[in-house]
């Protein structure tokens, strides 16, 4: 329906009406507007955190990269000390089983010294007793 048709008092009613809802329309179009842009920016800030962060994170890797090539390092050196320590304890115990062996050996020996020593020394005692007899004779 044209303009020229609507009754002059619907227009002087409505056109009013119109205006006033045009107006707020405008109105909430223009805070739209500016909230989009402030969701933008917040977007934008939110990246940028975000990449800084992400940036951190990188750093933090390398970081923890590095350290697990420490501890790398690290068990190396514990399995090169636990391979050291093994073989000391084997050499100790050869050894100690090579001085058990020598210390029977010995004991042995003296144990067989013993009764030599004691048929010397009666032998001594023998031949003191009859250089005795004679120098009384």
């Amino acid at each position: 329906m044209p303009v020229e048709k609507i009754p002059s008092w619907i227009k002087q009613v409505l056109m009013p009406e119109f205006n006033e809802i045009k107006g707020k329309l405008e109105a909430i179009n223009t805070r739209i507007d500016s909230t989009n842009e402030r969701i933008d920016s917040l977007r934008n800030e939110m990246n940028s955190k975000f990449e800084g962060m992400d940036t951190k994170f990188g750093g933090m890797d390398t970081k923890f990269e590095g350290m697990d090539t420490k501890f790398e390092g690290i068990d190396i050196k514990i399995g090169s000390l636990d391979e050291k320590i093994t073989s000391l304890r084997n050499e100790t115990k050869m050894e100690i089983s090579s001085l058990r062996t020598e210390m029977t050996v010995r004991l042995d020996s003296l144990e067989k010294r013993i009764p030599v020593i004691e048929e010397i020394t009666a032998l001594k005692l023998k031949i003191a007793d009859i250089e005795k007899r004679l120098a009384v004779a």
